[in-house]
């Protein structure tokens, strides 16, 4: 892992400049300004988004104000997916700012899972890790981690601390020298069709004839539509994850 750093602290501090602006049938007392974030890509949208609550909340009455949702281009962004995900899924091919419309009524019951605080993120983001680590390590590290570590992952996340964060998840991504790799390789490839939102099932890191599977093989494998039918390149990346499954 420490070959990887760079890489880790890259897509760590990734950030989508975002636009937050209050949906126009929402009752306010005074003009509702729109409020700018960078948004990290791997956090969580009801984690990081206080300050817009904060924001929208003092031009409105109390009494028109409830659970707080986002939708893009009529869309709702479910906050237990990755800021990162819900952006390539749906805006990636969009200009930034990403603009994001805030709401305070009329929740999507259909849609979204309601988020009463953020204990619920923070069980679903360790649930993630707990099955990850499952898949990769039969929950042997997961499970002689004492609660504290558990608590400094999950404080690492939400409090953006990249140091705090990755002296735990570090263990969660090693494997010993003699076993080549982990036992699967958790991934979920997410899809914007309603039907099946996301591919996940079980692929070892290494193939019967000993080779390391990479990328385009796991593709081939699960996707084959998204590979080109030429087959494998010669310099292609060999397969790494994170040890949260649904971290795109």
């Amino acid at each position: 892992m420490t070959d990887d750093k760079d890489v880790l602290r890259d897509v760590w501090f990734g950030r989508i400049p975002t636009c937050f602006t209050l949906y126009q049938d929402e009752i306010t007392e005074r003009e509702a300004e729109p409020y700018y974030l960078l948004l990290p890509r791997v956090s969580y949208l009801t984690l990081v988004t206080d300050k817009v609550k904060k924001h929208f909340q003092k031009v409105m009455r109390q009494e028109d104000i409830s659970e707080i949702w986002f939708e893009y281009e009529g869309t709702p962004l479910k906050w237990h997916y990755p800021i990162g995900l819900l952006f390539d899924l749906l805006a990636s091919s969009s200009a930034l700012p990403w603009n994001i419309t805030v709401h305070f009524k009329s929740f999507p019951e259909k849609d979204l899972l309601h988020c009463p605080s953020k204990d619920a993120i923070e069980a679903h983001f360790m649930s993630c890790v707990k099955e990850a680590d499952a898949l990769k390590h039969k929950s042997q590290v997961i499970n002689e981690m004492q609660k504290k570590d558990h608590k400094q992952l999950w404080m690492g996340l939400q409090n953006d601390r990249f140091d705090q964060f990755w002296a735990i998840n570090r263990k969660l991504m090693e494997y010993p020298a003699e076993e080549n790799g982990f036992r699967y390789i958790p991934f979920r490839i997410y899809q914007t069709t309603t039907e099946r939102p996301f591919i996940q099932k079980l692929f070892r890191p290494v193939a019967a004839d000993g080779q390391l599977h990479t990328l385009g093989d796991l593709l081939k494998d699960v996707c084959p539509s998204a590979v080109a039918p030429e087959g494998r390149e010669q310099n292609e990346p060999r397969l790494k994850t994170d040890s949260r499954s649904e971290q795109e």
